[in-house]
């Protein structure tokens, strides 16, 4: 998808609007929680991992079937299964010799889900 650059439109006024801007500070988010969410859309913001997301929100898959169907290899996406399980973005659960994997909870699943529906307005 490309994404069209504008120009953002200046405001011609050196007005401070003090209630608005206090109303904001008291609402923001701690540093800390604004960096853990800012780490969470860099993991997102890989196509790899998305399409992992996206056929795990379909079915609890194991590293041989995601590899078969993203046709990469088992290394690589074990990589980005990481990747994914260190942001508790999906879980994993082992079934004798072989692991299976899904997303971590429904949230996942919604974020993904809103993202769609935000990318589909775009296009309309």
């Amino acid at each position: 998808m490309a994404i069209k650059i504008q120009p953002a439109e200046r405001c011609d006024c050196d007005v401070i609007h003090e209630d608005t801007v206090n109303q904001v500070r008291e609402k923001m988010l701690q540093e800390v929680t604004l960096y853990d969410l800012a780490d969470l859309f860099k993991v997102l913001g890989d196509s790899t991992r998305i399409k992992i997301l996206s056929a795990l929100g379909e079915a609890e898959m194991c590293v041989c079937d995601i590899s078969f169907l993203l046709n990469m290899t088992q290394s690589a996406i074990s990589h980005q299964l990481r990747v994914l399980k260190q942001a508790e973005l999906v879980k994993s659960r082992r079934e004798g010799k072989i692991v299976f994997y899904s997303l971590e909870d429904e949230h996942v699943k919604q974020i993904f889900d809103q993202g769609l529906i935000h990318i589909s307005e775009g296009r309309k």
